[in-house]
């Protein structure tokens, strides 16, 4: 069971969850990842094979649930629940029925909270075993990004849980149009990567890459104590979400582990809900490098140890974005339970 449910070097296979409101173009972006040679021996899991739009590329239907694809791939079609669908594709692939896989793409619809997918990933023992979750890659359309953003919570917890945004459509909008997305983006989540899907093409490498890979949105934290939740600018997007902000913090001193534990486990416990996620790298009591930290919502990634710090600077940082928790008091919380002088910034 183990040799057969994991990639070839031995570890659970990654799964890659692309996301993005309805008509962002995630779709598009799949359909251009999927050219790629290195995604030969890929799975796409979406709810229904019309949503993606892969006629051209069908070769043959195994069932009414799963076809493969001129390139290797297999795309099934989710009937069941996620967990019932991972737990399948290890049976049939035991059973040879169909070929070989090291990496499963996760398409959700357009309404989708990517959260209860990352439970299912990270909560689930079966799943957990077998697989871990590479990234989230959000779609965001230049054109409209500003309507779905301001009235859609979903769309809003799809951002604030990328670890890569892309921004579609840009050759339609205006470089103007662009630049404002792109700053709207890096404040609702300055945690993530954001890139122009004109730029990326089939940089399948620079898409998916597991999110531990590139800690620079983390290490571009410039201080300032914030004294009070920062209040939305209608000017800059986000006019009925205004209670959705970011917070970076930085924290001078070493922090022990278990008190960090306690305290975050009793703010998702209380706030999970407003908490739409956390994501930081950590310096330790005792511990020479440093620690990778991510939850969205109610679930808590594990932690990753590092080799090495990515930059000379050493001090712990953490991004939060929150929906209607102020944001000084979250930052005196942590710097009286960590016994730490905390830097604060504001980013939405």
């Amino acid at each position: 069971m183990d040799s057969q449910s994991t990639t070839a070097a031995g570890t659970p296979i990654p799964v890659n969850i692309v996301t993005g409101f309805l008509g962002s173009g995630k779709t598009t972006l799949l359909q251009r990842l999927l050219r790629a040679p290195q995604m030969a021996r890929t799975v796409v899991l979406i709810n229904e094979f019309g949503e993606i739009g892969l006629d051209h590329l069908l070769v043959e239907r195994v069932d009414e649930a799963l076809v493969l694809l001129q390139n290797g791939c297999i795309c099934c079609s989710v009937r069941d629940d996620l967990k019932t669908a991972l737990r399948g594709l290890l049976s049939r692939r035991e059973r040879e029925e169909i070929p070989a896989f090291d990496r499963v793409v996760i398409e959700t619809t357009g309404l989708a909270d990517p959260g209860p997918v990352l439970y299912t990933l990270l909560g689930e023992p079966v799943v957990r075993h077998s697989f871990r979750l590479g990234n989230v890659v959000t779609t965001v359309d230049a054109l409209n990004a500003d309507l779905h953003l301001s009235r859609n919570p979903e769309g809003v917890k799809q951002v604030a849980a990328a670890d890569r945004l892309v921004i579609t459509k840009t050759d339609l909008a205006d470089p103007a149009q662009t630049g404002a997305v792109r700053d709207m983006l890096g404040r609702i989540n300055p945690s993530a990567e954001i890139l122009d899907v004109a730029e990326v093409g089939f940089d399948t490498e620079r898409v998916l890459a597991e999110q531990i890979r590139d800690l620079t949105p983390l290490m571009r934290f410039r201080p300032h104590v914030a004294e009070s939740t920062p209040t939305a600018d209608p000017s800059r997007g986000l006019q009925h979400n205004a209670s959705v902000a970011s917070l970076s913090l930085a924290l001078e001193e070493p922090l022990d582990w278990t008190a960090f534990g306690i305290w975050l486990t009793l703010l998702l416990h209380r706030h999970g809900d407003n908490v739409l996620r956390v994501k930081g790298i950590l310096r330790l009591q005792d511990v020479a490098a440093p620690v990778f930290i991510n939850a969205v919502q109610h679930v808590v990634h594990p932690p990753q140890h590092l080799a090495r710090w990515p930059t000379a600077d050493h001090r712990s940082r953490i991004v939060f974005i929150t929906r209607g928790i102020e944001h000084s008091l979250l930052a005196r919380s942590l710097a009286a339970f960590s016994n730490s002088r905390v830097a604060a910034r504001a980013d939405a």
